[in-house]
């Protein structure tokens, strides 16, 4: 499109009169105060508007008011709602919001004291950028969703949001050239609906694939991990001031094979497979280098004119290469520094220890060593990861502990640096969750997860586990299973059913079996689901899953919002 410059909308800009502007903007009250004065002022040639959400018919008419008191009715040569209202993270995978995201947050939509008005705006919120979901992949979905929380709610609304459209026939859009272009034009999707509260020790988990392992101890967000460059071995001279650490951003994209191959494999098979890149890379290094000597050659004797012959062909083939091999060197730096910050963590906090334990808590297995152990041992990870482990121990026994062991997990926890808020909420959730009459029980969360293997491998990681983890179904993807399979289970059996193409609102199943399905998960969800979906499609030939939730949490983040909840 020719497009030279990008512009904040916000940003004190100068006027340009011969050049014509595109906006692309939500349609709020300010966004759209802020084109009105652009107007005013003849910023530009012409506008062409596009708003992320559908745009009001009340705040297009201020627009047009104030076009026509610039005399710029003209200039506005084009106005678009894209219904883009939603952020694609991978080719299977989206989230809801970047900015405001706190107002759609698991704390938002569980506080104790939530005003109706209040979670009505919260599920409209998250109901519009549904809806633009849809309507940009081209398809009417099938919905299902479980009773008695805000997926339901979610589920109602974006039902009769979808409805309406489809009434509309003249306007509708989800007809015409929208539907059957995209991959889901041969057969409707399924769209599960979960409630974060179905599963509240995944997000807290401490994990072992590269991915999820990034999000969860380094700064990942929106494909793009932050790192603190450790600071030189030069020494500050006396009363100096320490040098600020750098920190460096390394994009994480499509086009970055050894990621995509990688970002599910557990952590020890990255690692050895950076080394192995490594070594390739070096050896097409020394190639090139001894190309190069050779055709340095002197002398004119036949020897070496027919060496040279030789190796023209070769170090031609090694220059037109180098661009390849450039990038190749810039993504095995990324990969090796981004591993190396990994494994610092992983070694720092004996993260492997945590994991190992979680999965035994989580499966039932027989457990090695004490809880107390860990908590009480200070070379054992933060006081963050401390209570991460006691809150899973909590979630998943199937008989809360007694008041006198509780008493002294506590003291431990306190005497170890941990804020309890967390535990106070999960204390609360708790007991809801037993007296509820469709019990979703800690029985969810017995088959979670495999035995695990240590396979003793010692490659560079002295003194960390390389475990290896079996296949495991997660709470969310065993519901998936069940409804897109149409078997009959407890967990899913009384799930609800909507067909907004049905004009009447009916509950009559559709029994066709499902290859295309989309998760999302109201209230956050997190790469370790996201992982076990993809693994859950890979296993399962002709099924393509998409997973989505309205915010993307690491682990610490969940545990602050459960904090303030707590502090409630």
């Amino acid at each position: 499109m020719g497009i030279t410059l990008h512009l904040l909308l916000h940003s004190d800009r100068d006027p340009i009169p011969d050049v014509p502007a595109i906006y692309f903007v939500m349609p709020t009250e300010e966004n759209i105060d802020r084109i009105c004065q652009d107007l005013r002022n003849q910023l530009y040639e012409s506008y062409y508007l596009n708003f992320i959400s559908a745009i009001s018919r009340s705040k297009l008419e201020d627009i047009a008011s104030s076009a026509l008191a610039a005399n710029a009715v003209n200039q506005v040569t084009k106005v678009f709602d894209q219904y883009l209202n939603f952020i694609t993270l991978e080719d299977d995978m989206f989230v809801l919001c970047n900015q405001n995201k706190e107002q759609i947050s698991y704390h938002a939509i569980n506080k104790p004291d939530i005003m109706d008005t209040d979670m009505e705006a919260i599920m409209d919120t998250i109901v519009d950028s549904l809806f633009c979901f849809f309507v940009t992949l081209g398809a009417v979905p099938i919905i299902r969703c479980p009773r008695g929380n805000a997926a339901e709610m979610v589920a109602v609304k974006l039902d009769k949001k979808l409805r309406e459209n489809l009434r509309d026939a003249r306007n509708s859009l989800f007809t015409g050239d929208t539907m059957g272009a995209g991959q889901f034009s041969f057969q409707r999707p399924l769209f599960v609906l979960a409630d974060r509260n179905l599963d509240l020790a995944t997000p807290l988990h401490h994990t072992w694939t590269y991915q999820a392992l990034i999000h969860d101890v380094l700064d990942l967000h929106l494909n793009r991990v932050s790192l603190e460059e450790s600071p030189g071995s030069e020494v500050s001279p006396a009363g100096a001031r320490p040098k600020k650490k750098n920190k460096k951003s390394y994009d994480l994209t499509a086009a970055d094979k050894f990621w995509q191959k990688h970002k599910g494999s557990p952590f020890p098979e990255v690692a050895e497979s950076v080394q192995e890149e490594l070594d390739k890379y070096r050896a097409q290094e020394e190639e090139v280098k001894r190309l190069k000597s050779i055709m340095g050659l002197e002398g004119e004797d036949e020897g070496a004119i027919s060496m040279l012959s030789d190796n023209t062909a070769k170090l031609t083939s090694a220059v037109s290469s180098l661009p390849e091999l450039l990038e190749k060197k810039r993504l095995i730096d990324l990969h090796t520094n981004v591993a190396t910050a990994v494994l610092d963590h992983i070694k720092s906090r004996k993260l492997d220890v945590y994991f190992e334990y979680e999965e035994k808590l989580m499966s039932k297995s027989t457990l090695d060593k004490s809880l107390l152990d860990i908590i009480t041992d200070p070379d054992a990870g933060t006081p963050e990861d401390k209570m991460r482990l006691f809150l899973i121990y909590y979630i998943t026994s199937q008989q809360p502990p007694s008041e006198g062991d509780l008493e002294q997990y506590k003291k431990a926890l306190i005497d170890a640096g941990c804020d309890l808020s967390p535990l106070n909420y999960i204390k609360q959730w708790n007991k809801v969750l037993r007296m509820q009459t469709f019990k979703t029980t800690c029985a969810l969360f017995l088959s979670l997860f495999s035995r695990v293997m240590n396979t003793g491998s010692q490659f560079v990681m002295e003194g960390v586990k390389n475990l290896v983890l079996k296949q495991h179904n997660l709470p969310v993807t065993r519901i998936l299973d069940n409804l897109m399979d149409m078997k009959s289970n407890p967990e899913t059996d009384d799930y609800r059913y909507f067909d907004p193409k049905m004009l009447r609102g009916s509950e009559r199943y559709d029994p066709t079996l499902r290859t295309r399905a989309i998760v999302f998960v109201v209230g956050g969800g997190n790469y370790i689901e996201y992982q076990n979906l993809v693994d859950y499609a890979k296993a399962k030939q002709g099924k393509r899953v998409l997973y989505g939730c309205s915010e993307l949490f690491s682990a610490a983040q969940f545990t602050k919002q459960l904090s303030q909840l707590g502090q409630k």
